[in-house]
């Protein structure tokens, strides 16, 4: 897999009425993961959505989440842009570079789900996750 560039939305509890949309706009493959899926155990936020990725046919990724209640979610600050994929060593560089002189929300480290993955700020208040793809 290529490393690709993508937007990431973070919504407030409707992540999956917006990506069944946006399905419905532009077509492809919609997956959605929830964080019942991954063990939580909190029924606000069981049936709500960690992680959806929309594949379209024009080539096309979008990602998005739903933000926890406890979490601050703001107009304007509810699109973070995604780096992923397989190259370890170039998603580390751009991990690197990214995160200098920002803030790091998350380390870059091994993940539940198996892949590497890390969130910063960087140095101009731009919001980044970085995901390596372990090989299968």
């Amino acid at each position: 897999m290529a490393t690709r560039l993508n937007p990431y939305i973070n919504f407030r509890g409707n992540a999956r009425q917006a990506m069944e949309f946006y399905q419905s706009v532009f077509g492809g493959e919609l997956r959605m993961n929830t964080f019942g899926e991954y063990g939580s155990d909190e029924s606000v936020v069981a049936d709500q959505i960690m992680h959806a990725q929309l594949e379209t046919p024009a080539g096309y990724t979008l990602m998005a989440s739903d933000t926890p209640a406890n979490m601050p979610l703001n107009p304007g600050d509810h699109i973070t842009i995604s780096l992923s994929g397989d190259d370890a060593e170039q998603l580390r560089g751009y991990w690197g570079k990214l995160s200098a002189g920002g803030k790091v929300s998350m380390p870059l480290e091994k993940q539940m789900w198996g892949d590497e993955f890390g969130s910063c700020t960087d140095q101009f208040g731009i919001q980044w996750m970085v995901n390596i793809a372990q090989p299968s």
